[in-house]
C-alpha cells in the first residue's frame, strides 16, 4: 500500500494536511507542558526537600543540594527521544566490540592483574568480565558523562512521566553525598543519573557499592578499586556462578526448528542431541547445565547457547545485544577470537512505524502481538515464528525480507504505519 505522504491525489494530500497539523498540535502541546514543568520546578523543589527529609537524608544535605539543583531541559529531551530506528545486531556488535577496544582491554587487563585477582577471589566474578563491563559502560573510564546527577534527576523527578522512579533516584543520590562518598558539585554522570566507572544508578550504588580501597568511602568515580570491586559484588549478587562462563556461540544443524529459540532452556545434553555443536563443529561439553538458544539476527546470523550468567548480566542491563557484547568483548579480552560466523551486515535498520505497520499486519493475519507499540520484543518474536512456520518459512523470529515483503511493510516509506 502506498504512503499517504506519497500519493498524488486529493484526498492523499488533504489527510497530508491533516497529519501535519496532528503532529504540530502535539508538539506545541508537549512544548507547553515542558514549559509548566520548568515553571513549577521551585515548588517541586521543595516537596522532593520535605520527602528526602522524611526518608532520612540530613536536611543540611537536602537543603543545600537541592537549592542548588537547576532545571535542565537537556535531560527531558534526551528522555523524550524515541529512536526512530532500530539498531541492527551487526551494527550494536561492531560498534562494541572492535580491535581497538579489546586490544585496550587486553592491556588494561595485564595492568590491574593484582586488582582483579582480588576481586575474582572476593566474588567469583572472572576479570576479563569486570574488564568488559568496564569497557562496555564508560570505555574503560574515559567517560562517565558531564551531566549534574542532582540536577537531572531533581528534573526527571519533577517530570510527571516517571516522577516515582526518579523521586527515589534522587533519594539515593542524597544519601550518597550525605554519607561522603563524593561532593554534590563533583556527582557527575549521564543524564539519567548513572554514575562512575561502572555507571550505578544511586539505588544500586546503595545497595551493592563496596569500599574497594580501604579509605572508608565508597568512591566510583576516583577508586578504581571501588569500582572494580562493587561491579563483582553486584554481579555476585545478581547470583553470578562462577564455575561457568556467559555461554557460548554454536553452530546449528541443517534443517534445525529455530521455534526452539523461544527462551526455553533444555539441558545441554538436549542441545546436543538436536545436532548443535559449539563453534567450531565439536561436541557440546558434557555437564549438567542448561541453556537457551539465542539467535540475535535469524538463521543468517550467530547463535548463541546461553546459561545461567546470560541472564545476570542482563539483571544489569535487560538487552540481549548488551548481554553478548558484555559476554564475546570478555571472550576476546581472554584471547579468543572473533565470531566464526559473524552478523550479517545487510540486515534493515527497522523504524518503529515499520514494526507498527509489521504489528497490525501479524494481529490482521490471526498472529497475536498484543497491543502495536513499535517495539520488536518477546510478543511480536512470537507472532513472527507462528507466522514463519505457517508459511513454510524458517520459524526464527526475526523480520526478514521476506516477511516484510509478505505483509506490506515498506521500508522505503518513512511512515509506514502511520495511524492516519
Amino acid at each position: 500500500m502506498p504512503s499517504i505522504f506519497t500519493g498524488t491525489s486529493k484526498g492523499q494530500r488533504t489527510i497530508r494536511h491533516l497529519s501535519l497539523s496532528g503532529l504540530f498540535v502535539l508538539s506545541s502541546a508537549s512544548a507547553a507542558a515542558d514549559a509548566d514543568l520548568e515553571n513549577r520546578f521551585p515548588q517541586c523543589i521543595e516537596h522532593l526537600e520535605s520527602q528526602a527529609i522524611e526518608a532520612g537524608v540530613s536536611s543540611q544535605t537536602a537543603g543545600e543540594v537541592l537549592a542548588g539543583a537547576e532545571y535542565l531541559e537537556r535531560v527531558i529531551e534526551l528522555d523524550r527521544r524515541q529512536p526512530e530506528f532500530t539498531t541492527t545486531f551487526a551494527d550494536y556488535l561492531n560498534r562494541r566490540v572492535n580491535s581497538d577496544r579489546v586490544s585496550r582491554g587486553r592491556e588494561l587487563l595485564d595492568q590491574h592483574e593484582e586488582l582483579l585477582e582480588r576481586v575474582t577471589r572476593k566474588t567469583g566474578v572472572p576479570a576479563p568480565y569486570l574488564v568488559a563491563f568496564w569497557g562496555l559502560e564508560t570505555n574503560f573510564g574515559s567517560y562517565f558523562g558531564k551531566m549534574s546527577v542532582p540536577s537531572s534527576l531533581a528534573t526527571l523527578a519533577c517530570d510527571e512521566r516517571r516522577s516515582q522512579f526518579f523521586t527515589e533516584q534522587l533519594i539515593a543520590a542524597l544519601r550518597i553525598i550525605d554519607e561522603g562518598a563524593i561532593p554534590a558539585e563533583q556527582m557527575e554522570g549521564s543524564w539519567a543519573g548513572a554514575m562512575g566507572h561502572v555507571q550505578f544508578m544511586p539505588t544500586v550504588f546503595l545497595r551493592h557499592a563496596v569500599d574497594g580501597d580501604g579509605d572508608g568511602k565508597r568512591d566510583l568515580w576516583n577508586s578504581l578499586p571501588d569500582a572494580m570491586m562493587s561491579a563483582g559484588h553486584f554481579l555476585q549478587d545478581l547470583g553470578w556462578d562462577g564455575d561457568y562462563r556467559w555461554g557460548r556461540e554454536v553452530l546449528l544443524p541443517q534443517g534445525f526448528d529455530y521455534s526452539l529459540a523461544d527462551g526455553r532452556r533444555l539441558p545441554l545434553e538436549k542441545w546436543r542431541s538436536l545436532g548443535v555443536t559449539d563453534a567450531f563443529g565439536n561436541q557440546l561439553a558434557n555437564e549438567p547445565i542448561e541453556a537457551a538458544l539465542v539467535v540475535p539476527a535469524g538463521h543468517r546470523g550467530p547463535a548463541f547457547l546461553a546459561y545461567k550468567n546470560f541472564n545476570v548480566i542482563m539483571g544489569w542491563n535487560r538487552s540481549e545485544f548488551y548481554a553478548i557484547a558484555v559476554g564475546h568483548l570478555a571472550d576476546r579480552i581472554a584471547g579468543a577470537g572473533k565470531l566464526q560466523n559473524p552478523p550479517p551486515e545487510d540486515m534493515p535498520a527497522l523504524s518503529r512505524n515499520n514494526i507498527l505497520t509489521l504489528q497490525k499486519a501479524l494481529n490482521e493475519e490471526g498472529f497475536d502481538t498484543g497491543k502495536p507499540d513499535g517495539i520488536l520484543g518477546p510478543n511480536t518474536r512470537s507472532a513472527i515464528r507462528g507466522y514463519q512456520s505457517e508459511n513454510g518459512l524458517v520459524a526464527d523470529g526475526y523480520p526478514g525480507d521476506t516477511v516484510l515483503n509478505a505483509l506490506g511493510v515498506d521500508l522505503t516509506s518513512e511512515t509506514s504505519g502511520s495511524d492516519t
